[in-house]
């Protein structure tokens, strides 16, 4: 098979992620790639030690957020089961 065959092969099926607890650190690298875009979009001009500030900033509020947002469903699915 062709390297160009190969490629589009790989991008008619879907990518195995399995749903264990470790699966959602996937989660991870695409925030960052979000966050990296949003922040380049947005700061009229990068100065890297403010664009890493800034970046880093978003990313760990994001981070808690979803981690905040888990531990609440985590509660009340648990007082649902009960």
């Amino acid at each position: 098979m062709s390297l160009t065959g190969l490629l589009i092969a790989n991008f008619t099926s879907p990518e195995r992620i399995p749903t264990s607890p470790q699966a959602t650190l996937w989660i991870l690298p695409l925030m960052v790639a979000i966050v990296v875009v949003y922040k380049a979009t947005k700061l009229s001009e990068i100065a890297l030690r403010k664009f890493l500030k800034e970046t880093a900033g978003l990313f760990l509020s994001i981070l808690v957020f979803i981690v905040l947002t888990a531990l609440v469903l985590h509660i009340i699915a648990y007082l649902i089961s009960m």
